[in-house]
Order: C-alpha cells, then sequence, then structure tokens
C-alpha cells in the first residue's frame, strides 16, 4: 500500500486510510519538537554563564535541571492518563504559552530561585506537549510505527543538540539576555500547534481516536498483566540507566572537558554538540531500522554498541573523545524512538498514558541524574562523576529479559480482542 505524503484536513480526516501515513502532520510535530527542545536546552546551555555571574554551585546546577525535569516527569504520566479518556487538542498550543512565559523569567532572572521558577514554567510546556504529540504522531504514523516516531524524536533530539552551540554562540557573546531570542522560537511553535490542534480535533470528530473508559484493560487476565508489567519494568529500567548517562554528559562532560584538557568553554561544547547531534541521527534512523528489523533488535543494538565506547570515554585524549562521543550518541540514542514505540505496543489502546509515563520517566531520570551527579561532582571531582556515568549503560543487558517481538505482537493482538469484547459487552 502506498503512503500519502498530503496533510489531509480535519473534515477529511476520516477518510485517511489506517496504514496511511501522514507526512504532513508527523513533519509539523517533529518541527514543534525541535522548537520545545531548542528551548528547553536552554537551561544547561546556560549552565556555564550563570555558574559564574549569579555564583552557583554544581548542586544548584543540579537542582535547576532537576526541576525542569522533575515537574515534566510528574505531570506528564498525568497528562497522558487524561487525554486518553478526554482529548484536548487546543492542550497543544496552551503548553507552549507556559514555555514562552518561562523563556520570559530566565532572561530576567536574578538568582537561583527566580531561574528555579522559570523553568518549573518550560517543564509545564514540556509536559502538555510531549504526550499529546507522541498520541497526534500514532495517529499519523499509519503502519509505519518505528519512523513516525523516529520523525517525531529526532525534532526533539536536534533540538537538544543545539545547546552546546546556544552557549558558544550566543550566550558568551550575549550572556543570559540572549534567551529572550527563543521567544520568537516559541511563538512559532504556537502557530504550528495551532495547525497540528485542527487537525487531531478533525480525527477526534471523525471518530479515529477511541475515548478510553475507566475499565479498559480490566478484562485481561492477571498472568498477562503480570507479563506486560514485567516488560514495561524492564525497559523503565533501561531507559532511567540511559536517562541518567545522558544526564552527565549534557550536565557535566563540557565542565570535565575544560578540566581536564584546559579548553575553553566553546571548545568544550563543540564535544558534546557532536554527541548530541549524532544522537539525532541515531535516533532517526533508529525508528526505520526497528520496523524493518526489529524493536527488541535495535534496543540490543543500541546497548551493546555504546558500551565499549562509554567505558573507554574517561580514558581517551580530547580528539579521541570527540570520535567516541559520536558513536556513543548515535548508537544509545538509536533506540530513543523505538522504547516508546514498543511500550506503546506492550498496551495498544492507551497511547498517551503511555507517552506521558515513558517521556515523564525520561525527564524524571534525568533530572535525578542531573541533581545526585551535581551534588557528586562538589562533593568529590568531576573526574569521579564522568567515570561513574560510564558504567551507568551497563544496565542496559537488563534487555535480556525483553519478550521478543513476535510475542509482543501476539500479546497486543490478544489485548485488543479482549477489549474489543469488552466494548461489545458494555
Amino acid at each position: 500500500m502506498q503512503t500519502q505524503t498530503k496533510v489531509a484536513a480535519p473534515a477529511a480526516g476520516a477518510g485517511l486510510a489506517h496504514n496511511s501515513t501522514v507526512f504532513g502532520i508527523l513533519i509539523a510535530v517533529s518541527l514543534v519538537h525541535l522548537l520545545n527542545d531548542t528551548i528547553q536546552s536552554v537551561v544547561p546551555a546556560i549552565f556555564p554563564i550563570v555558574k559564574e555571574s549569579l555564583s552557583l554551585t554544581y548542586t544548584q546546577l543540579g537542582l535547576i535541571a532537576f526541576a525542569l525535569n522533575a515537574t515534566a516527569s510528574v505531570l506528564q504520566p498525568a497528562i497522558g492518563l487524561y487525554s486518553d479518556r478526554k482529548p484536548q487538542p487546543y492542550l497543544l498550543p496552551l503548553g507552549v504559552v507556559a514555555t514562552l512565559i518561562g523563556v520570559l523569567g530566565l532572561a530576567f532572572a536574578s538568582g537561583f530561585y527566580s531561574i528555579l521558577a522559570s523553568v518549573v514554567l518550560v517543564g509545564i510546556g514540556s509536559s502538555v506537549f510531549h504526550p499529546e504529540s507522541a498520541k497526534v504522531a500514532y495517529l499519523a504514523a499509519g503502519a509505519r510505527r518505528g519512523l513516525a516516531q523516529g520523525i517525531f524524536q529526532v525534532g526533539g533530539n536536534a533540538g537538544q543538540a543545539l545547546a552546546p552551540i546556544m552557549t558558544a554562540l550566543i550566550f558568551v557573546p550575549l550572556g543570559q539576555p540572549g534567551i529572550l531570542w527563543f521567544t520568537i522560537l516559541a511563538a512559532a511553535a504556537i502557530v504550528i500547534q495551532l495547525f497540528t490542534a485542527r487537525w487531531y480535533s478533525g480525527r477526534l470528530h471523525s471518530g479515529a481516536v477511541k475515548k478510553r473508559g475507566s475499565r479498559s484493560g480490566a478484562a485481561l487476565p492477571a498472568a498477562h498483566r503480570r507479563k506486560v508489567g514485567f516488560a514495561l519494568s524492564v525497559l523503565m529500567m533501561i531507559l532511567t540507566s540511559k536517562m541518567a548517562y545522558l544526564a552527565g554528559i549534557t550536565s557535566f562532560y563540557a565542565f570535565y572537558l575544560m578540566d581536564r584538557f584546559q579548553l575553553s568553554v566553546q571548545e568544550a561544547q563543540l564535544c558534546v554538540f557532536a554527541f548530541l547531534a549524532a544522537g539525532a541521527a541515531g535516533t532517526f534512523f533508529g525508528g526505520p531500522l526497528a520496523d524493518r528489523w526489529g524493536r527488541r533488535n535495535v534496543i540490543w543494538f543500541s546497548i551493546l554498541g555504546a558500551l565499549p565506547f562509554a567505558f573507554l570515554l574517561p580514558y581517551v585524549n580530547f580528539t579521541t573523545s570527540i570520535v567516541f562521543c559520536i558513536i556513543i550518541g548515535f548508537t544509545i540514542m538509536s533506540s530513543g524512538s523505538v522504547n516508546v514505540v514498543y511500550a506503546q505496543e506492550l498496551l495498544p489502546g492507551h497511547i498517551g498514558t503511555v507517552s506521558g509515563l515513558f517521556f515523564g520517566l525520561a525527564f524524571g531520570a534525568g533530572g535525578l541524574g542531573a541533581a545526585a551527579l551535581g551534588a557528586l561532582a562538589d562533593s568529590s571531582s568531576i573526574d569521579f562523576v564522568i567515570k561513574l556515568c560510564a558504567l551507568l549503560p551497563l544496565i542496559g543487558l537488563l534487555a535480556i529479559f525483553l519478550p521478543a517481538d513476535r510475542k509482543l505482537k501476539a500479546w497486543a493482538l490478544e489485548a485488543e480482542q479482549r477489549e474489543a469484547a469488552a466494548v461489545k459487552t458494555e
């Protein structure tokens, strides 16, 4: 079956074939993901600047990162659960409004607590964006869910990759007031989200999106629920270890390079940019590779491909560290979209809940990791923190307990059949 590349108007949403891929909508949500995560990346990007100008400690920097991520971690699962039962398309642009206010606060923050309040607002905006936009990507995916999640998430990873470039090109010469330029990005994101919300609303009116009842999934036998729950727990532990590692690299690796090799802020941030840019490429290619070769196979590739290089990274010279950062970024992030698709297929019909849970977990793990690593850096050293981070990817070996794709599809089919039967009897 051929895919459609034309964006359907809301009124025509019902006419889309079930397996059609709506690339226009996928590109729209990916673009907003880029804008959202670019704005969010302002927070770690200003760390080298505000640490000096506002006399902040590593612990305070870790707490700022934790405030941003913890806000999103708590709110995203709740928003995802609510939106599964009562979809709210126009929450999409409203969430970006909170982000816009947070950006303004960051530009004028004069101390630790004002920065903390501003990043909470940015976190609220991300909390609204991620579960609802992931659901839009799922609806626009058709049969190509890995590709769709790859397109959606590559925007976010590209936005995160811009953080070290922003530090080098914007915040070093302009300082904290340079954040004001990002209000333009927030305004652009609001406009695009209005377009996406209109398409999403059309799908709701066409009946393409089914609201979940409070008894959804009650018909599943206890043994099935235990198997799914165990697989989700393993997936969460893998994701937690990965996000803690990413928090260590994005928040503190530049300081490590500056301390060990006596680099400037700009030079150190280039290495972090290489890591994040390679991660964005890995996220994009991981999705279609998972469609072709299997979800679990790509998850294994992301773990085994990154492990030896992550372990050796703290011990190599600067030139080699750039090469290793590129390899680690590409491999470890190749399962970025696959983890979400895998979880969605474990719990079909709960797309918003699962997306909110996993994006929220990613934010929470990153935030806790940043806070803990920041405290360790103050009490011990940056060198110790980076060497500790090198061990975190070992937790990914728990992937041996994940069910194979064939079993995953069988579980999903069983759940959908029982759900359909339950709906008929109501």
